[in-house]
């Protein structure tokens, strides 16, 4: 149904994306911590933290969507660590949409909280699929991949968990910007 050169180049979009949303998560985190250091970077960041739930709940619709793309029209096997990573990220869609539809920005402190573990998962699985050394086990059976398998790598470092880790590490950049200027708004 897809061939080869399809799925090559969906994985090269896919990595591209991956670095530049890496290289986002750090603007995205410095104006945070400069948010307080003058007008303009206190603008930016009162515009991220307007748009950041929009941007967060996007970022995980795709990434959901481009997992179950993979998983279950692909034939991509995922592991125990995947699964675990898709717990604390696909709740997040649904969370995040009803955010945006009651326009309720205390979401930012549930989505880090799901976050946080979801990066921890994910660079652990990167950091085994890079060649480390586990130090807990994986769940693997019959029906799972091993959890140090890489099935993905471009530019010599991005793998899928990798991807995970920065949608994950993204979103809280993004959130804390609208923690930000949700406490701002209620000092007002």
């Amino acid at each position: 149904m897809f061939t080869e050169t399809f799925v090559r180049g969906l994985d090269y979009l896919l990595a591209l994306g991956t670095v530049l949303t890496q290289i986002a998560s750090v603007a995205v985190l410095v104006l945070y911590f400069l948010r307080n250091r003058g007008e303009r970077f206190s603008a930016t960041s009162s515009l991220i933290g307007r748009y950041g739930v929009f941007l967060s709940f996007f970022l995980f619709f795709v990434s959901m969507a481009l997992s179950l793309f993979y998983s279950e029209i692909l034939g991509f096997k995922p592991c125990s660590l995947c699964w675990l990573q898709r717990v604390f990220m696909y709740p997040q869609v649904f969370l995040l949409w009803l955010a945006l539809y009651k326009k309720e920005r205390a979401i930012a402190d549930y989505s880090i909280a799901l976050s946080i573990p979801g990066a921890l998962v994910a660079i652990y699985q990167h950091y085994l699929q890079m060649g480390g050394g586990a130090f807990l086990p994986c769940l693997a059976n019959s029906d799972l991949l091993d959890c140090s398998t890489r099935t993905f790598f471009e530019f010599g470092y991005v793998t899928y968990p990798l991807m995970a880790f920065t949608a994950f590490i993204f979103s809280i950049a993004l959130m804390l910007h609208v923690r930000a200027g949700r406490e701002e708004k209620d000092e007002a």
